[in-house]
């Protein structure tokens, strides 16, 4: 897209963060590339003389695991799995210990599962400890706990954790290195006139469409991964960039330099709590609504109350999050249920004044109140 200037739009950044992987930070027998590494904390080195704060999310536990345990190809049980991740943490991370403490700087590994993140207490203080090692002036490295996680190992690598990382933090960038030159018109691989595509402004459906699955055994993401992980930024009001971590340093990315794909904000800054409900967890059930709700909750900035809500899905706790539909079944918002599914099929188009009658109590008078929901 033309009329972007890149460099103005990077100036600004003082909080990044970097998710590598696995394809990019390791070498042909899986085990992690030390001289890559090295290069890597070089650049991040100059980064924090320019008062840039930056945390690592890194993939490749798991294939440094393969490479010491001689596995040829990504194991397909969870505890093979498990079991990788566990031998290959701690070389992945003594190469990165090694390699920053050539520039003098401290790292500090941080191991995370999506549970760490749906508890709003436990996101603090993730949030809280990131902070603090920045204070004391440390690189925080992060990845998901392989070793103890299940559903996260299945379900793709690091990407989506790097954006809920950049929420967390209230990052102005995040880079994703990978072994590709960013987001194309068609694969590649199969489309020698595929074209990259340097900036995108908007996530439509046709752009969903051209991102294809993983192609190799050790990495776990590809360009579906990555398109979530954009999707969930540029709806916080975030920036997010995809380039080839081999050909490209990080300095000169931030410089300005026309790689890869950057992925610019489709709306305003989102408070992080807000970002926390909308991004952190799956929701738990879906809560179909009325065009009087819609437009009092999209156009008014209105709480839901029972009045509006014309039918449920799935089963829920109060607290827990649920997405709220139109009748055409698209998302407009999401947010905090104040009742749990059991309760709130028995006030469905319900007054709120109602609700004591009809339960024997009245916890809230709204089904969602404005504070605890996010319009999509």
């Amino acid at each position: 897209m033309s009329g972007i200037n890149r460099k103005e739009r990077l100036k600004c950044v003082r909080r990044l963060v970097v998710k590598v992987g696995t394809r990019v930070l390791s070498s042909e027998n899986n085990l992690p590339d030390v001289r890559w590494i090295e290069t890597l904390a070089g650049q991040i080195a100059q980064l924090r003389c320019r008062g840039i704060e930056v945390v690592v999310v890194s993939s490749g536990a798991i294939g440094a695991g393969m490479g010491q345990l001689s596995m040829s190809r990504r194991p397909r049980s969870i505890p093979q799995l498990q079991a990788a991740a566990a031998v290959g943490q701690n070389q992945l991370m003594h190469s990165y210990q090694v390699a920053f403490g050539r520039h003098n700087l401290t790292i500090a590994q941080i191991l995370l599962t999506a549970d760490d993140l749906k508890n709003r207490q436990r996101y603090l203080n993730v949030r809280n400890t990131l902070l603090t090692l920045w204070h004391y002036g440390v690189i925080p490295v992060l990845n998901e706990n392989d070793s103890v996680a299940t559903d996260e190992i299945t379900v793709g690598d690091n990407d989506n954790l790097s954006a809920q990382v950049a929420n967390l933090i209230d990052a102005h960038l995040l880079i994703i290195l990978s072994d590709t030159d960013g987001f194309f018109s068609a694969d590649p691989r199969k489309a020698p006139q595929a074209r990259l595509i340097n900036t995108i402004t908007e996530i439509t459906p046709e752009l969903e469409k051209l991102a294809g699955q993983t192609a190799t055994e050790v990495a776990t993401g590809g360009m579906r991964t990555k398109l979530e992980a954009a999707k969930i930024l540029t709806a916080s009001g975030q920036m997010m960039l995809i380039a080839n971590g081999r050909k490209h340093s990080l300095v000169s990315i931030l410089n300005g330099k026309e790689v890869g794909t950057l992925f610019l904000p489709q709306a305003e800054r989102m408070a992080s709590r807000k970002r926390w409900i909308a991004f952190s967890h799956p929701p738990k059930g879906v809560l179909v609504v009325d065009d009087g709700a819609v437009q009092a909750i999209a156009e008014k900035g209105k709480s839901l109350l029972p009045s509006g809500v014309i039918k449920l899905k799935g089963e829920f706790e109060n607290g827990e999050v649920v997405n709220i539909q139109n009748l055409k079944g698209q998302d407009i918002a999401r947010g905090l249920v104040n009742y749990r599914d059991k309760e709130l099929k028995k006030i469905l188009g319900k007054k709120s004044s109602e609700i004591e009658k009809i339960l024997g109590y009245c916890y809230y008078e709204e089904v969602v109140h404005r504070d605890n929901l996010v319009v999509l």
